[in-house]
């Protein structure tokens, strides 16, 4: 009887194109150690959800332990990185809750929890800007059910503790919309329409009624960039980033924008790219949005809201739970703006030229 252990073979058929699997390993699995701890976490359960062989986890990461330790690796890293996109700000913090409320992921409620983590000491209690309550809602809100507080370290936070935290900060909302403001003079200072969240995903076909996907960077919606006629705007963006011509011809023609990524991370990147990557996008979005009426038109339908966009593969790009800069996100409002301006008859060339 042979007991040797799984080929690497076994794994060899995913396609170059396709997600990779290790980094859906620890994403599965970092979800289900949040909800269930590490013992009431099996490789079997982390296999199911992440929709792959436990063989597979095996190869990966050996062991339960290792694929522990991998997610821990992955928080720490993570957790820096909100660090240093938050910096300690109260307000960055409530913006994380804001989106934690919205998507009661635990996914989201680790970023608002590390959003809050990173505020001094010295300054959370004046987080909510309340006297009475100090910042006791916002501890068990991103503590969570069963979890503990530096408030009450020695008792887990119950359920009904939990409600009532919830429903202060829904009535705090409540009463921040009805309360009388002064709205500056060119408009109000948030958007009234519920934030829109792109999820990430990996469209390979275009569809009659694609909804939101459609804003997507790698959906196929082919745009022209001089005389050159790209998929989509991620293939754009790739074949224009590498320094070898070869290359941006090679990526042009992949089956997916994926695919064209990997193919883009394995050669090297123009001078100054990194400095020039966020105009090129903003070109390159004003394109797809131009060219594609009906796109520009789902891009119109979020009406002022904010526009949070997933990256698995860049914490530039995507919002990722908080964790990234979302600058495509960003740069779509940015573009619906400028798509409004002209639905408004207002002629941008003209203003700026004092016309």
């Amino acid at each position: 009887m042979n007991n040797a252990a799984p080929a690497p073979a076994r794994t060899r058929g995913r396609p170059r194109g396709n997600p990779p699997t290790r980094e859906f390993i620890v994403s599965a699995a970092r979800a289900l150690f949040l909800e269930r701890g590490y013992r009431g976490t099996t490789v079997r359960a982390v296999a199911g959800a992440a929709g792959v062989d436990p063989a597979l986890i095996a190869y990966h990461f050996g062991s339960k332990k290792g694929l522990f330790a991998a997610v821990m690796q992955f928080q720490c890293a993570n957790a820096l990185a909100v660090e240093d996109v938050l910096g300690g700000d109260p307000g960055r913090c409530l913006a994380a809750v804001d989106s934690f409320l919205a998507d009661r992921t635990e996914e989201n409620r680790a970023a608002a929890r590390a959003a809050f983590l990173a505020i001094p000491t010295s300054q959370r209690r004046y987080a909510l800007g309340d006297m009475d309550r100090k910042d006791g809602p916002l501890q068990v809100l991103v503590a969570g059910p069963g979890s503990r507080t530096q408030i009450w370290p020695d008792e887990p936070v119950t359920q009904e503790v939990y409600d009532e935290a919830v429903a202060y900060f829904e009535d705090r909302a409540r009463r921040i919309v009805e309360r009388p403001s002064r709205v500056p003079a060119d408009g109000p200072v948030t958007s009234h329409a519920p934030a829109v969240k792109l999820y990430h995903s990996y469209p390979r076909e275009r569809v009659a009624a694609p909804g939101t996907q459609g804003l997507r960077n790698d959906y196929p919606a082919p745009i022209v960039v001089g005389e050159v006629v790209y998929p989509s705007v991620a293939h754009a963006y790739w074949a224009l980033s590498v320094a070898e011509r070869e290359v941006r011809d090679t990526i042009l023609k992949a089956d997916t924008a994926y695919a064209g990524r990997t193919l883009a991370a394995e050669a090297p990147r123009r001078e100054g790219w990194e400095h020039a990557r966020t105009a090129v996008m903003t070109s390159l979005l004003r394109a797809k949005y131009d060219q594609h009426p009906d796109l520009a038109e789902i891009l119109l339908e979020t009406d002022d809201a904010t526009v949070i966009y997933d990256d698995a593969d860049s914490a530039f790009w995507g919002d990722n739970a908080g964790r990234g800069r979302n600058w495509t996100g960003r740069l779509l409002e940015l573009v619906r703006s400028e798509l409004h301006a002209r639905r408004a008859g207002i002629d941008l060339v003209q203003q700026a030229a004092g016309a």
